[in-house]
C-alpha cells in the first residue's frame, strides 16, 4: 500500500511544484494527445510521444526564453533524467496516461 502512497505524493509533488508554464506546456500536450489518439488501444504509444513532446517543449523553452546555451543544457538535461527516481518518471506516466484517457473519453462521448 505504500508504494501507491508513493506515486500519489510524487504525482502531487509534480502538479503543485511546477511552475504555470510547465503546467500549461503539460496541458496543451495532454489535449494535442487525447484529440489525436485513434482509440484506447494506442494509449500506451500516445503517452510516450506526449511524454517526448513534452521534454521536447521543455527543452526549447529554456534554450529560447531561459537563454541557456543549447548545447550545455541538452548535456544537464539528460543527465537530470538519467538521474530522475524512477518512481518520478512513473509518476509523469500514470498522469500523462490518465489525462490523455480522460480528454480522449470526453471527447468520444461528445461525437456521439
Amino acid at each position: 500500500m505504500s508504494i501507491i502512497w508513493d506515486i500519489w505524493n510524487a504525482i502531487h509533488n509534480i502538479v503543485t511544484t511546477s511552475d504555470w508554464i510547465t503546467l500549461g506546456i503539460a496541458v496543451v500536450v495532454l489535449l494535442a494527445a487525447g484529440f489525436m489518439m485513434q482509440g484506447m488501444e494506442s494509449l500506451m504509444n500516445t503517452t510516450l510521444i506526449a511524454l517526448l513532446a513534452f521534454a521536447l517543449l521543455g527543452y526549447v523553452r529554456m534554450v529560447t526564453l531561459g537563454k541557456q546555451n543549447a548545447a550545455a543544457y541538452a548535456t544537464t538535461d539528460w543527465h537530470n533524467f538519467l538521474g530522475m527516481p524512477m518512481i518520478m518518471l512513473l509518476a509523469y506516466v500514470l498522469t500523462f496516461a490518465v489525462g490523455i484517457a480522460v480528454v480522449n473519453l470526453v471527447l468520444g462521448l461528445v461525437r456521439r
